[in-house]
């Protein structure tokens, strides 16, 4: 995502928990190690972003796939730190961006939800809870912040190519009793368009909603999954 919104000549800032993965970024993005759900981390992030300047997109980006099991098999701990990253994340960068917003009289601010957000997610349940949730902050923020020139949406991503969902094809086929190619080849027969998503789909995306192009899309939860039929995969 950040590639992307630097080819549009953006200042792009990142944050992680990875410090090694942040070092391989491109030495003119500004990096930050942080927590996404630890609030003294956050508002220190925010503090250096208004310190250069402000900023006039968000994308609350960060998130963790969680347990893949029965719900009467997941502990409380799994469901608390799946939540407090996927929604308190999201949260408390909303918290922080929407006063420099405000000040400018502008501003654009991209929750990304999921699919599992939209549909549910059989044997997910601390992910797809927190993933509806976004939505309402983020139909929250729209209604809130619009007043002030900012638009909010969500981006509901469909199964994308990439570490998170290696680990998530581990366990579900697992839990299923499929083979690991099965489960994968599932995602894609569950949607219309029979495919996966990359990440450069999801980017995309988000830096239409973050441009003037959007500028009365506000309020708004976008799939880019290839069109959800079964959010229940199988083959």
């Amino acid at each position: 995502m950040g590639e992307a919104f630097a080819e549009t000549g953006a200042e792009v800032w990142v944050t992680d928990l990875n410090e090694a993965a942040l070092q391989e970024l491109p030495k003119t993005w500004k990096t930050r190690v942080a927590n996404a759900a630890d609030e003294t981390q956050m508002r220190a992030v925010f503090d250096d972003i208004a310190a250069a300047g402000g900023l006039d997109v968000l994308c609350a980006n960060a998130g963790i796939a969680g347990p893949t099991a029965q719900v009467e098999d997941i502990h409380l701990d799994d469901w608390r730190a799946c939540v407090s990253v996927n929604l308190e994340g999201a949260f408390l960068s909303a918290k922080y961006a929407a006063p420099q917003m405000k000040a400018a009289g502008r501003g654009a601010i991209i929750l990304t939800s999921s699919t599992a957000g939209i549909y549910g997610y059989p044997n997910r349940a601390p992910y797809s809870a927190a993933k509806w949730a976004v939505i309402g902050l983020m139909k929250t923020l729209a209604m809130e912040l619009g007043p002030f020139g900012i638009r909010a949406n969500a981006i509901c991503p469909g199964a994308v190519e990439g570490p998170r969902m290696e680990g998530v094809l581990d366990r579900e086929a697992a839990l299923k009793g499929m083979s690991r190619d099965a489960v994968y080849q599932g995602y894609a027969a569950g949607t219309s368009m029979r495919s996966w998503v990359r990440a450069e789909d999801i980017a995309n995306m988000a830096v239409f909603l973050g441009s003037d192009a959007a500028r009365l899309v506000s309020g708004q939860v976008i799939a880019v999954d290839g069109h959800t039929e079964n959010p229940d995969p199988k083959v």
